[in-house]
């Protein structure tokens, strides 16, 4: 079924968060290591930004790397960096020539020098860009997230800056990694698992879900055509009756 042309454009959601989930068993099943899993997932990440350039999409997140993947042999995740660094530089004209700018979420200190120093110099060079926003979730973990900013307020309360009493959602949310970016309206995650795996906690309160069962490096165009298909079907009542 072609999805892509039963989308209603008037109802794009403005920003899709994306669990990329399936690569190690992907490769599995192929017969080969789960390195050979991340080299195609990389790939799907390719054919998801552009569809999402296509039908016009604002914001995507990219769950690429969270703090719990460092429990991971140290084979892998080398290989999961030098893979992400290749692909920022691959992709690095592709972005600017198609109005994307890049931004991360995450605690980046603990990278290497050579992963921060392409990040930078693609955030960098895109950052004039009016295009897709992609976000890429990198030593991401949504948990430490909420605890730096229970921090950062309790210290504003300390030096008097800010009331207990005005602590509300908008000021937690201020304070978070994404401060500057809308909530995702919808949320995938492929491989038919249904975990959100310590990803957006508070910016999925409302959030629509949606679990694939295909593997990552399997993704297509379509895939992403069906889930917003699946998404623009739903009745989003935010605890009202509809």
């Amino acid at each position: 079924m072609d999805f892509k042309s039963k989308l209603n454009r008037t109802k794009i959601p403005e920003h899709i968060a994306i669990i990329m989930d399936g690569n190690g068993r992907w490769a599995k099943k192929q017969g080969y290591k789960r390195t050979f899993g991340h080299k195609n997932g990389a790939v799907a990440v390719e054919k998801t930004i552009e569809a999402a350039v296509e039908i016009g999409l604002k914001y995507i997140t990219l769950y690429a790397f969270s703090t719990e993947n460092w429990k991971r042999p140290q084979t892998e995740v080398n290989i999961i960096m030098s893979l992400l660094v290749q692909t920022i530089k691959k992709q690095t004209v592709k972005l600017s020539e198609n109005n994307i700018k890049l931004e991360v979420i995450g605690d980046i200190k603990k990278l290497s020098k050579k992963v921060k120093l392409a990040l930078n110099g693609i955030i960098d060079s895109t950052k004039n860009n009016t295009g897709l926003t992609l976000i890429l979730a990198l030593n991401y973990g949504s948990r430490q997230e909420i605890i730096e900013a229970v921090k950062s307020i309790t210290e504003e309360v300390k030096s008097g800056k800010l009331e207990t009493e005005n602590i509300n959602e908008n000021i937690i949310s201020e304070h978070l990694f994404t401060s500057e970016y809308p909530d995702p309206e919808l949320l995938i995650r492929t491989s038919g698992e249904y975990r959100i795996s310590n990803f957006l906690l508070w910016q999925i309160a409302y959030t629509e879900l949606y679990f694939p069962n295909v593997l990552w490096p399997d993704f297509e165009k379509e895939n992403l055509y069906e889930a917003i298909y699946n998404y623009q079907q739903r009745n989003r009542r935010f605890g009202n009756i509809g």
